[in-house]
């Protein structure tokens, strides 16, 4: 019983040169089905520019108009099995299997890669990128580089495709590394995670004060500024009962970024607002208009004003520092925190380490050491990642590496 999964995800290319390509998803829906899609979507470099989506509350269409990044080849075949992997089945809509079955979520296996090579310029980021087309998640990373110029690189990943126990993946993984780095690598191993490597390597437990007070400042500007790395527009949000009879508008004018679409569909997730109808749009110039009819959990209204409000001024947060960034001297040395919220259900945002470590790159910045953290600021978790970056530098170059690392993270030219 059910629909061919052909007809679940459909990708229909552009018509001509410089137009989106159109993605359309017709399958049972569930709160948060929006996020998932729009996190695959985000993993795969693709930038939505374009969304309408309506549903019954049992089942869902959405159509995602995209375009991708860089000029990069997308393996469409493989970003709709992704997507696929997300959708629920037939099976869960009409409930044949028992419902502790359909909520149960089997974390996978980490694995603990480990390499070492001679140091260069972009090294971190040229392997990330390798991890990325693998499809090895990296959920914590140790990279630490020695006088001589010698690196050891510790990386906790999983893998999308669960199959790094076997002996052919492994060899895949370590022949890809060794095709980037050459010669320079003298190692490379990957191993089941234990508990004891786990506890040697945990990231530091404790923030800088001047880091804590900064980069989670929750306060947002009430008017539009102009920063002097670039320029920023404070998101409007409202919440609008009247034109409904059954459902809360939400509507939203903003400056685009990369995984928009992401950053809202993960607050209403975490809010365990269900979308019924929506619609999402961006101009030439970079501004974005979104509809959204949605319905609480209980399939009512939000009608409590202190519920709207807090509802409003976490997406208006969202979308105006969806991630923080900063650069601090410490001594000697110039530390680079890059941090992002974390969703409810323990996911981090995609791409993360890749972009900073390509933006470094790109400015000829070398990195000594390099660690990625969770942490409870502000009773939520974060996702932080630590960069140390060497010599000390001057502010100057400190705001040179802010701006780009920015630019680079929220996809600004």
């Amino acid at each position: 019983m059910g629909i061919p999964c052909d007809d679940v995800v459909q990708i229909r290319p552009p018509e001509a040169a410089g137009e989106p390509t159109v993605i359309a998803i017709n399958c049972p829906d569930k709160i948060g089905l929006g996020c998932d899609l729009c996190r695959v979507i985000l993993f795969f470099g693709l930038n939505i520019v374009r969304g309408d989506a309506s549903t019954d509350g049992k089942w869902c269409y959405v159509v995602f108009w995209v375009v991708g990044r860089g000029g990069k080849l997308t393996r469409w075949g493989l970003l709709k099995k992704r997507l696929l992997g997300v959708c629920p089945s037939v099976l869960q809509q009409y409930q044949y299997w028992p419902q502790e079955m359909m909520l149960m979520d089997q974390k996978p296996q980490v694995f603990l890669l480990k390499f070492c090579c001679f140091d260069r310029n972009g090294l971190l980021h040229d392997v990330t990128q390798v991890l990325c087309e693998l499809e090895l998640a990296i959920l914590k990373v140790k990279v630490s580089t020695t006088p001589d110029g010698r690196v050891m690189d510790l990386f906790f990943i999983t893998d999308t495709r669960e199959l790094l126990h076997t002996r052919k993946r492994k060899e895949e993984t370590c022949d890809k590394l060794k095709s980037i780095l050459g010669d320079s690598m003298t190692s490379c191993e990957l191993e089941p995670m234990s508990g004891e490597i786990t506890a040697c390597l945990q990231a530091s437990p404790f923030l800088p004060p001047e880091i804590s007070e900064e980069m989670f400042n929750l306060e947002l500007p009430q008017v539009e500024t102009d920063g002097s790395h670039y320029k920023s527009y404070v998101p409007t949000v409202t919440v609008d009962n009247s034109l409904s009879p059954g459902h809360s508008l939400i509507q939203i004018l903003c400056q685009d970024h990369k995984g928009l679409l992401y950053d809202i569909m993960r607050t209403l997730k975490d809010y365990n607002i269900q979308l019924s109808y929506g619609r999402f749009y961006t101009t030439q110039k970079g501004r974005c208009e979104i509809d959204l009819f949605v319905v609480q959990m209980d399939g009512k209204k939000i009608l409590d004003n202190s519920k709207q409000k807090a509802l409003c001024d976490r997406l208006r947060m969202e979308m105006y520092k969806p991630l923080r960034v900063t650069v601090v001297n410490r001594g000697p040395d110039t530390e680079l925190f890059v941090a992002n919220p974390v969703e409810l259900s323990g996911k981090g945002r995609p791409l993360v380490f890749h972009d900073i470590t390509l933006a470094l790159k790109m400015l000829h910045t070398r990195i000594f050491l390099a660690e990625i953290g969770r942490h409870v600021v502000t009773d939520r978790e974060w996702e932080v990642y630590r960069i140390l970056l060497g010599d000390d530098e001057s502010s100057a170059v400190y705001n040179k590496i802010v701006e780009g690392v920015t630019k680079m993270l929220m996809g600004w030219e």
